[in-house]
């Protein structure tokens, strides 16, 4: 499929898909899995990540398949609670990208999308006389409160987030569940930035992993989406609390419209809106996806003189 524009739009797809111990492989148009239960297949064009966890194996033409549908595939740990390795997105333009590595190079031009984002996550305007630290302490308090809040609601103690990858099940249940439902929005949130052209890598509060801007963004939704969740699966006492914190988050994030948000959230922190240089961009990108684009020019301020020549005229 050559035209993006035909794509079904990342809000309008389903949010993600998990599996663990098939057989991945093309069918008809799309993609099927292959497991004890016999072929089911997978509506590719409507589905944002597919995470791939232990005992799955995937064909050459299963990946080609997805990645024509612009569905992101990440490969995953047991529970979907370790990241290894992802695909790329779908849009052809380096725009966003670019700009998003602007504003983060630029220490001004950071705090401010950084202030943006704060503002997003306490629902309220801050004043500018407050310092990145003192930011950071509101942020502190909404989240502690947000514990404190739904252990209270549901009864279920709360000591801390903690766990230790090496000793999962040493965990208590509401850490468990956290997060395994933590990483079904990071996979979510990763898809849509890469389909939306940013970079998994360049974050504003966060900073020196590839999925830092991954972590900004989700940020902005576990408040409300994910702690809610794993209080209520631990106050249930489940067997399988991961399990049951990954089914129940494809209904949350459908909920919520989890899928029609995030990039219209990312613009506002990032302070963008379209513009129509980047529209016609990505159309001929779409039309074209191996074309060239212009050559990069310095600007008039930033040209140097050649060696030997007057700098004067």
């Amino acid at each position: 499929m050559e035209d993006l524009h035909r794509l079904p739009k990342v809000r309008n797809r389903l949010s993600y898909l998990y599996l663990e111990r098939g057989r991945v492989d093309r069918h008809e148009k799309s993609i099927a899995v292959h497991d004890k239960t016999g072929l089911t297949p997978i509506p590719a064009a409507g589905l944002c990540v597919l995470m791939l966890g232990p005992g799955t194996t995937i064909t050459h033409a299963a990946i080609r398949a997805l990645a024509e549908n612009s569905c992101l595939v990440i490969w995953c740990g047991e529970e979907n609670v370790r990241f290894y390795a992802c695909g790329t997105g779908g849009t052809r333009s380096a725009y966003r990208l670019l700009r998003q590595a602007r504003l983060a190079s630029q220490d001004d031009t950071r705090l401010q999308v950084v202030r943006r984002m704060y503002e997003m996550r306490l629902g309220s305007e801050v004043s500018p006389d407050l310092s990145l630290e003192q930011l950071r302490g509101l942020e502190g308090q909404r989240v502690r409160g947000a514990y404190a809040h739904w252990s209270q609601q549901t009864g279920v103690p709360w000591s801390g987030r903690s766990y230790e990858r090496l000793r999962w099940q040493a965990a208590d249940p509401v850490n468990r569940a956290l997060s395994a439902a933590n990483s079904c929005l990071y996979g979510v949130c990763h898809a849509a930035i890469l389909a939306s052209g940013y970079s998994p890598a360049i974050g504003f509060i966060h900073s020196g992993k590839q999925l830092s801007f991954v972590y900004d963004v989700a940020d902005l939704y576990k408040a409300e989406m994910t702690v809610p969740l794993a209080f209520g699966l631990a106050a249930g006492n489940l067997p399988d609390i991961e399990r049951e914190a990954r089914l129940r988050c494809r209904d949350i994030f459908r909920e919520q419209r989890l899928l029609k948000r995030i990039v219209p959230d990312i613009a506002k922190a990032l302070g963008e809106s379209e513009t129509e240089d980047e529209a016609e961009l990505e159309s001929v990108l779409a039309e074209d996806p191996a074309r060239p684009t212009e050559l990069w020019e310095p600007t008039a301020a930033t040209q140097v003189p050649a060696e030997g020549a007057d700098a004067k005229g």
